[in-house]
């Protein structure tokens, strides 16, 4: 099995798991192409060593740019910037490299330590 994202838009409005054959032949009268996505895939790499597809697993919300064939999910923050490369969102300042937990703070444009 393998899954896939409906897209209309250009938005992933569903993601479902299903056969190939499944897809090509349901008919649910929403407007939308059907398009394969790698539970597997995350910034452009396969975790298991595999070929990786359109650079990020799909989920809801999500764009699909037909041009880079890239699933992009949504801009976490406005000061995010999208690496052309990954297809992912990288804040302005890196996260620390550690074992802690940390959340941004947009208005202070930094990461916070959680306690």
């Amino acid at each position: 099995m393998a899954h896939f994202a409906k897209v209309k838009n250009g938005v992933v409005i569903t993601v479902l798991k299903a056969e190939q054959e499944f897809v090509d032949n349901y008919i649910d009268h929403v407007p939308g192409t059907w398009i394969q996505t790698s539970y597997n895939t995350r910034g452009g790499v396969h975790k298991l060593g595999g070929t990786p597809l359109r650079k990020n697993f799909a989920g809801i919300g999500f764009t699909y740019d037909a041009e880079k064939d890239a699933f992009i999910p949504p801009q976490p923050f406005p000061s995010w910037t999208l690496n052309e490369s990954t297809c992912l969102w990288e804040a302005p300042v890196a996260r620390p490299d550690d074992d802690n937990a940390y959340m941004w703070n947009e208005t202070d444009q930094q990461w916070e330590l959680i306690e």
